[in-house]
């Protein structure tokens, strides 16, 4: 194990780095990984590729851990929007899920729809943003055969009561998009059916690294559509012309060979947050919020997302006046203040190794913005 500290510090962002919620900037353990795996390219020594396979033996140990499911239950998948492309495109009847759900999810179900014509959207409406157990409840069609939910919504910072909504929704399956909250929330993933994650934002892998991981059940009634000839098994010979049905488990949701690099990246990455513990990392994350809350009130500026810990990860979300938020956005530029502006939002999103100088810089800013304010 190590601490909190030792895990902040293979960390080295310049500061003014609060969009977490975009892309997280990979630290040293990680980087350490991608050159030991380009050495292994670049110098192909006698015997040395093969190994490298091995990664996806690697990933699967270190992911199931993280999620409480076992290792032939979780795929390796380059993105969060492939791994919905398989469920999407694996399952028959109505599903249930919200229009304001990341695009993703959208893309993904409508595609699925469009194909194959076995797939049945149904819209859930969000009640104040927020997708609770009460309106899966009394939106959801009888015909409806699976829900899907995002662990933290991208836009509000909302996290969703995954309990709650097992409960209402009984045995339909439980599709999650745990993006942006995985590896930061310890969620109770054992009520999820199928969880559909990418590395790239709080687990800090980099772009191209995911998983797809799903229960037995899930993968009973997910019929493996995109299945290509690395969703096989082993063949004792290699590879044949012989169309062989998919493996049993998770890894029917293969198309071809993964990048073994990014399976490294991915790998490692979670290693590292199971040496620090995901309970340690969301304390401290959620620490970095509230101070950067306490700084956004003592300015004046709204916050829309949600204050208390057991609703929230690691967005903060502000909606200053319409008139106000060029004002809002060129004080963070000016201080080098990295943020996501949309919608007519402000997100902010630090993580444990958000820096006193990065809040700082955020204060800096905020000061620029209030004397903006007031001209």
């Amino acid at each position: 194990m190590i601490s909190i500290d030792e895990y902040a510090a293979r960390f080295r962002e310049d500061p003014g780095y609060l969009n977490f919620a975009s892309a997280g900037p990979v630290g040293d353990t990680v980087v350490a990984e991608m050159r030991a795996q380009s050495e292994i390219f670049a110098r192909a020594r006698f015997g040395s590729l093969p190994d490298v396979l091995g990664e996806e033996e690697r990933v699967d140990a270190a992911v199931a851990p993280l999620l409480g499911f076992r290792p032939d239950q979780v795929v390796f998948q380059p993105s969060t929007s492939q791994a919905l492309m398989h469920v999407m495109f694996g399952l028959t009847g109505g599903l249930a899920l919200s229009a304001g759900e990341f695009p993703s999810v959208g893309y993904a179900a409508a595609r699925a729809a469009e194909a194959l014509g076995v797939l049945v959207p149904h819209a859930i409406t969000p009640e104040h943003e927020r997708i609770t157990p009460a309106v899966v409840r009394d939106q959801m069609a009888s015909s409806v055969v699976a829900v899907c939910v995002s662990l933290v919504d991208y836009r509000t910072g909302h996290l969703v009561d995954l309990e709650g909504i097992r409960q209402v929704i009984g045995d339909r399956l439980l599709i999650v998009d745990a993006i942006q909250g995985v590896g930061v929330v310890e969620a109770p993933w054992g009520v999820a059916d199928v969880i559909a994650s990418g590395g790239q934002k709080w687990l800090r892998a980099g772009y191209g690294t995911g998983f797809l991981a799903m229960s037995d059940r899930a993968r009973e009634q997910l019929t493996p559509v995109w299945s290509g000839w690395t969703a096989v098994g082993e063949l004792p010979d290699g590879p044949d012309h012989d169309i062989r049905p998919p493996q049993p488990d998770a890894r029917a949701f293969r198309v071809g060979f993964a990048d073994p690099a990014a399976q490294g990246r991915l790998a490692v990455a979670v290693e590292e947050v199971l040496d620090v513990g995901v309970g340690v990392l969301r304390e401290r994350v959620l620490e970095r919020a509230s101070r950067v809350v306490d700084l956004l009130d003592e300015v004046g500026l709204p916050v829309v997302s949600p204050r208390e810990d057991a609703e929230r990860a690691g967005i903060v979300v502000a909606e200053p006046a319409p008139e106000q938020l060029s004002i809002l956005t060129a004080a963070l530029h000016n201080h080098g203040v990295t943020v996501t502006a949309r919608g007519g939002r402000v997100r902010f999103a630090p993580h444990a190794s958000t820096s006193d100088e990065t809040l700082e810089l955020l204060r800096e800013s905020l000061a620029e913005y209030q004397a903006g304010t007031r001209i």
